[in-house]
């Protein structure tokens, strides 16, 4: 017994590291390009540009976010510099549901893992969560909410636009690229606690939280033809199992699969892919970026758009005749993450880049010139020494569970 625990949890910890290396190229491209357009991009060019929530400024802002694509935690903070720097509310959420749905390597992922019907849901799906997000806004008009988080978000704007100098002689120059590499490592700082806990919670279900658990989470699965109830359970449900997985849109693809071999319909498990953005650490980013009150608008549109979206995804395949049958893909926990392959490779592109970026942020703290942001306002308050514990004990978890190979009879 004492053996089959220590296994599971060494299996707990590398899948953990495995998510986290599979995604690691995703995070620091987009705090890359975040810390590019806090530098780089006036807040004026940015009202010139997606200053509105006209069908041009969506367009821009959803071509944007597919150029970018980042993961779900990445995306957040490049969503909140478009809205710092001017950007209305719904093209800002266009970029971040763009940026998380309408990318091409998580189509090439949903396609190893899942097939070709699930391909074509990501994307004609995301394309549906941004027309049915623009619509939620124009509907609950949110305008005085928009303008207090507004005011909260002046004082982390530091860059005047008096002071701002063109974009490309920022690029030239050496101090550009030190508050390049300030704001890139501070990105870092506001969110790598989230991360460590999700993606090591991430590993513990699946190493040791049966597939019959997540079967039995969602009423009807097995069925060969659920009624329109149980689809709609399912893409309620959908988001529920996500909170739980606590990862982004591109870790969450191998428990998608897993789902679906267990007889989840296409409705729930596409409301579980389309989920990565409604997680616990998701809500708490957000509420320290924008306030709790924005957090939880965001979290009611994103969570209201998905459901229906799933269920006019579902009934459209249906309709076409493309409803998808189980795959047989296999556990997630027996996939190589660590394979050489086009990941492997960027992921040793950006450590590299990191490194860089740390450098100069370092060299800037050591000039004097490194700047505090305080998004969350306050002390130290129970929510926050809490996560410290759970930083703690995650990675306690994480160093157990490596060093526990050696134990392993």
């Amino acid at each position: 017994m004492t053996a089959h625990f220590l296994s599971l949890w060494h299996e707990a910890a590398l899948t953990s590291l495995g998510f986290f290396w599979m995604a690691l190229w995703a995070f620091a491209l987009g705090y890359l390009i975040s810390s590019l357009i806090q530098v780089l991009v006036t807040r004026q060019r940015m009202q010139r540009a997606m200053g509105t929530d006209g069908p041009r400024s969506m367009l821009l802002a959803s071509v944007f976010g597919f150029i970018s694509s980042s993961c779900s935690f990445a995306a957040l903070a490049t969503t909140r510099t478009l809205f710092q720097k001017g950007a209305g509310l719904a093209p800002s959420l266009a970029f971040m549901l763009a940026s998380t749905n309408l990318v091409v390597e998580l189509g090439f992922v949903i396609a190893i893992f899942l097939g070709w019907p699930f391909v074509v849901g990501e994307y004609a799906g995301g394309i549906l969560l941004i027309l049915l997000a623009w619509a939620f806004i124009r509907l609950t008009r949110p305008e005085a909410l928009i303008a207090r988080v507004r005011e909260r978000l002046e004082g982390d704007d530091e860059h005047d636009e008096e002071q701002v100098p063109d974009w490309r002689q920022t690029l030239k120059s050496r101090e550009g690229w030190r508050r390049i590499g300030q704001t890139y490592v501070m990105e870092w700082q506001m969110v790598w606690k989230d991360v460590l806990i999700g993606f090591t919670v991430a590993g513990v279900i699946a190493a040791f939280v049966p597939e019959s658990f997540f079967q039995a989470l969602f009423l009807g699965a097995g069925d060969d033809d659920p009624g329109f109830l149980a689809l709609l359970a399912q893409a309620l449900v959908g988001p529920l199992a996500a909170f739980f997985t606590f990862i982004g849109s591109m870790g969450n693809i191998p428990l998608a699969a897993v789902l679906f071999d267990n007889g989840v319909s296409f409705a729930g498990v596409m409301a579980f892919i389309f989920s990565d953005l409604v997680v616990l650490p998701v809500l708490r980013i957000n509420a320290t970026y924008y306030g709790w009150r924005m957090a939880l608008y965001i979290l009611a549109l994103l969570l209201s758009t998905l459901v229906v979206t799933a269920l006019l995804l579902h009934v459209g395949m249906d309709l076409l005749g493309w409803l998808p049958q189980g795959s047989g893909s296999g556990a997630i926990t027996e996939r190589d993450f660590f394979a050489f392959n086009y990941g492997f490779v960027l992921n040793l592109l950006f450590l590299v880049a990191s490194a860089a970026l740390v450098f100069l942020w370092w060299r800037g703290r050591q000039a004097g010139g490194h700047h505090h942001h305080d998004h969350g306002g306050g002390g130290a308050s129970l929510g926050d020494r809490v996560l410290q514990a759970m930083v703690a004990l995650s990675l306690a978890w994480l160093a157990g569970g490596l060093l526990a190979a050696p134990l392993i009879g």
